[in-house]
């Protein structure tokens, strides 16, 4: 593994290059819908400058331990997960049971996210972190569903580069029933993933100001935003893998493969600006009684062959 690669291209700094230019195209596409200008193209990096020379403060009633460690290890966690999805794709480094790790490591950020919010000691975060909580546990199931049957799908493999090569073969993962539904399922659990509308449940600013993260500031905060960066770098290019046959690096199909990812994230925006958020009840009734038997379906189609 050459750590040039694994920090700087297609690794770490790539990736959040690219999850910050994610976010800016979100927010300058919502606010075009909304007839405003939106902002700025280096906006997201100003952001994040900013919280950089912010001081950071630290409630009385925390627990200090924890409200510190919990934005660091939820980028890391996400940092790890970039690296591994752009080094897979680049064909530089691959290992057995590199999906399972990835999948591991993309429950973290939520996780800190949720106790850092309880560890903070205020009680609007701590009822953000309750439905983060809540969200968890509603949409990974589907999310899980759906994975194992584009593994099933496509040759029963753990590792990443040998389900890109299954698909080069045998056509992209989404091309059969099985496929779509599945499709349909990640989508959706991607998008409260995320925190994106309908499923901004745990932050709603317009009910808890900013649920989880309203006790958060200056390198701590800057963290948490750095980490939904490369989430929106890392979770739409796991898409593109599992369901397109990824991206490659050579030639022309890198222009096929950004048009790709770019297909999937405007997905994710035009359904965050289409949908009003719904509560936290609403969101389990959704995940558990609609998506999770939709991805079991598509699991049973995968496992008969379809």
């Amino acid at each position: 593994m050459d750590i040039f690669h694994f920090l700087i291209f297609p690794g770490f700094v790539f990736a959040g290059l690219v999850g910050l230019i994610a976010t800016w195209v979100d927010r300058k596409v919502t606010a075009r819908l909304q007839w405003r200008m939106g902002p700025p193209f280096l906006q997201p990096f100003y952001d994040i400058g900013k919280l950089l020379t912010k001081e950071v403060t630290i409630p009385s009633s925390a627990d200090r331990t924890t409200f510190v460690l919990a934005p660091m290890a939820g980028l890391a966690a996400a940092g790890l997960v970039a690296a591994i999805l752009g080094m897979s794709i680049s064909g530089n480094f691959s290992f057995t049971g590199d999906l399972i790790v990835v999948i591991y490591l993309l429950t973290i950020p939520s996780l800190m996210l949720m106790l850092g919010g309880f560890a903070s000691g205020n009680i609007l975060a701590q009822v953000g972190s309750s439905r983060e909580m809540k969200l968890i546990l509603s949409y990974e199931l589907p999310f899980l569903l759906a994975i194992a049957a584009i593994i099933f799908k496509n040759g029963s493999s753990l590792r990443l580069n040998e389900l890109l090569t299954f698909q080069r073969l045998n056509g992209m993962g989404i091309g059969s029933i099985s496929g779509l539904l599945s499709f349909l399922a990640i989508i959706l659990s991607v998008q409260a993933k995320l925190g994106l509308p309908p499923f901004d449940i745990s932050e709603a600013e317009t009910e808890l100001m900013a649920g989880p993260l309203l006790e958060y500031s200056g390198l701590l905060l800057a963290f948490f935003r750095f980490t939904k960066a490369l989430l929106f770098y890392s979770l739409p290019l796991l898409i593109v893998i599992l369901f397109f046959g990824g991206i490659s690096f050579s030639g022309w199909h890198i222009l096929t493969g950004i048009l790709k990812y770019v297909g999937v994230l405007s997905l994710l925006v035009v359904i965050k600006n289409t949908n009003p958020r719904v509560r936290v009840d609403q969101a389990m009734n959704f995940f558990w009684k609609r998506i999770a038997p939709l991805a079991l379906a598509g699991l049973i189609f995968a496992l008969a062959g379809l």
